[in-house]
C-alpha cells in the first residue's frame, strides 16, 4: 500500500465507511486536531523519565487513536472493527489525576505554563487538547460522537494540567503562579 493516493490532491479525503468529504469537513478538523494531540502526548512519552508517566502517556496514545478512529467512522457498519471508548477510560485518568493531587501543593493562584521544557510542553498539549475537545463538540451538535469520547477528552486536558505541575514538583520546583500586574 502507498502512503499517498492523490484522492486528496484536490481538498477531499475519505472517512472510514468509504464517504468523501472536504478536508475541511467539520469530523475532518476533529479528528486532525486528535491526531495533532497525539503528536504532541508523543513527545511528552518521549521526554518523561518516569516509568508510570511513560506508562499512563502510552494508555493516553491509545485511547487517543480509539477516539481517532471514532471520529473518522461515519457509517453503522463499516466493515471494520472500530474500538469503544469506555467509562473506565475516564475512571483510569481520574485516578492517575487523583494519584499526582495527592503530591501536589494546593493551587491558590492561576498556573502560567513554564519552569521546565516538559511542564511547558504539557501545557502546549492542553491547550490543543482543549481545541480538539471544542471541535469534538461542535461536530456532536451536528453528528452523533459518543459521550465517552467527549468526556475523555475533556478529563485528558485536566490530567494535562496535573501532569504538567507534577513534573515542575519532581524536577524540585515550584508552580510558576500568575500574578497580576507584575
Amino acid at each position: 500500500m502507498k502512503i499517498y493516493t492523490r484522492t486528496g490532491d484536490k481538498g477531499k479525503t475519505t472517512l472510514v465507511g468509504g464517504k468523501p468529504v472536504p478536508k475541511t469537513h467539520i469530523r475532518i478538523e476533529a479528528y486532525g486536531t486528535v491526531d495533532e494531540l497525539i503528536a504532541h502526548i508523543g513527545l511528552l512519552h518521549d521526554t518523561v523519565e518516569k516509568k508510570e508517566q511513560k506508562y499512563e502517556l502510552l494508555f493516553v496514545l491509545d485511547r487517543l487513536m480509539t477516539c481517532a478512529a471514532i471520529l473518522a467512522a461515519d457509517c453503522e457498519d463499516c466493515g471494520v472493527k472500530i474500538p469503544e471508548m469506555k467509562d473506565s477510560d475516564v475512571i483510569t485518568l481520574e485516578k492517575a489525576i487523583d494519584n499526582m493531587e495527592a503530591l501536589l501543593p494546593p493551587l491558590t493562584s492561576f498556573v502560567l505554563p513554564g519552569g521546565q521544557m516538559i511542564s511547558s510542553q504539557c501545557h502546549v498539549a492542553r491547550t490543543v487538547c482543549r481545541r480538539a475537545e471544542r471541535q469534538i463538540i461542535r461536530l456532536s451538535e451536528e453528528l452523533f460522537v459518543p459521550d465517552t469520547v467527549i468526556k475523555y477528552v475533556n478529563r485528558l486536558s485536566d490530567y494535562l494540567f496535573v501532569l504538567a505541575r507534577k513534573v515542575l514538583h519532581d524536577f524540585n520546583k515550584e508552580d510558576l503562579l500568575w500574578k497580576p500586574g507584575l
